[in-house]
């Protein structure tokens, strides 16, 4: 297997660090990866906000579903879906004004635009882990950024068209990761030829075969189910968190629509 193999299969989620900061010199090398990622049209339709307050730190490990570990980051990147500069640059060109004069309508961003710039932000976000990995520096991936929309727009001064994509912990690992692949679904069931496969309850039955169960096999969990996909429904899909994540991205995509 090859170096950029081997980073990619060895990466896993850091949540312990070793105390103190990341050099400068790791920091840029992460963030010159990142602004080399794929991006639509070379537009980079996305921004990174370098978290260094101690503070502002602190208030993510509440407001991120209360992880105190986001706190002990040594190294904190927030990748924004961003429009709001191109949007910017438009204005100070005064293109719409050219667009009426050539008998074009002028259009704000709109929810296709907003895809469009998450799937940057992800891709280098994504880029920035790898990087990160292939130095030594391990990283986790927030994902409650998405929650509690009005707060992180207050907190990082967010403007109509920038959206939280991902918040991401940086930090040299404090304990040696377990040398193993961690576990994934069977390939059958993500990966489809020519179009979109659906599974019967016979098949989806082992879908979690790599976990060493079935998917519907009788067991008892402390929050009511009974078998390992009630769990998941019950831990995640219903959880108050989850439920918070879609008002909060609701209200975040009306925000972007001028709605």
């Amino acid at each position: 297997m090859n170096p950029t193999l081997q980073t990619i299969h060895n990466r896993r989620s850091v949540r312990k660090y070793k105390p103190g900061p990341l050099s400068q010199e790791q920091k840029d090398t992460i963030l010159q990866a990142a602004m080399r990622s794929p991006t639509a049209g070379n537009m980079m339709l996305y921004s990174i906000i370098e978290v260094e307050n101690q503070t502002i730190k602190d208030r993510l490990a509440e407001t991120c579903d209360n992880q105190p570990f986001i706190a002990t980051a040594a190294y904190m990147l927030l990748f924004l879906a961003d429009y709001q500069r191109w949007y910017d640059l438009y204005q100070a060109a005064h293109s719409e004004q050219r667009a009426q004069e050539l008998g074009i309508s002028p259009r704000n961003p709109a929810e296709g635009d907003l895809l469009l710039a998450m799937m940057d932000a992800l891709i280098a976000a994504q880029t920035a882990v790898l990087a990160a990995e292939s130095i030594g520096v391990g990283s986790c991936y927030i994902g409650d950024i998405i929650e509690n929309w009005e707060i992180h727009q207050e907190l990082f001064d967010l403007p109509q068209y920038t959206i939280p994509a991902a918040l991401l912990c940086f930090g040299e690992p404090a304990d040696v990761p377990p040398n193993r692949l961690l576990k994934r679904f069977d390939r059958k069931f993500i990966v489809h030829q020519d179009s979109y496969q659906r599974f019967n309850p016979q098949e989806l039955n082992d879908i979690y075969l790599p976990f060493d169960r079935k998917s519907f096999q009788h067991q008892e969990f402390p929050n009511g189910a009974q078998n390992i996909v009630q769990f998941n429904y019950l831990r995640k899909f219903t959880a108050d968190f989850s439920l918070e994540m879609n008002r909060s991205v609701r209200v975040m995509i009306d925000k972007w629509c001028g709605r």
